[in-house]
């Protein structure tokens, strides 16, 4: 996890605004531990968890982070695992925001 990611907050981006480049993707992907890019406009990540009750709880904490940010991530939810993916709609892509969920929600675990 990202320290200085991680302690940031997000801003809101305007329609307009550009997605983030590749190099600036790659550079903040690497400040993160296990989250892939897919298609170049999304970052995902996969967590495991003993039962389902604890999925369901780390679920709960990442919705906590989500509204504080006013950010929100797609949540998938099955028995014992999570999978979060993150991109900003408003952009049709990434933004530095995806990046500092996704370091706050690995804070969650």
């Amino acid at each position: 996890m990202s320290d200085s990611l991680a302690s940031r907050h997000c801003v809101p981006c305007a329609r307009g605004t550009p997605p983030l480049n590749s190099v600036r993707i790659r550079a903040l992907l690497d400040e993160l531990d296990g989250w892939e890019l897919i298609e170049g406009q999304r970052i995902a990540k996969r967590y495991r968890f003993k039962d389902f009750a604890s999925a369901l709880e780390f679920v709960n904490r990442v919705g906590a982070v989500a509204e504080r940010q006013q950010h929100h991530p797609d949540v998938h939810l099955s028995w014992g695992a999570v999978r979060l993916e993150i991109w900003t709609y408003a952009i049709g892509g990434l933004s530095e925001n995806d990046f500092i969920v996704a370091a706050r929600c690995d804070a969650c675990t």
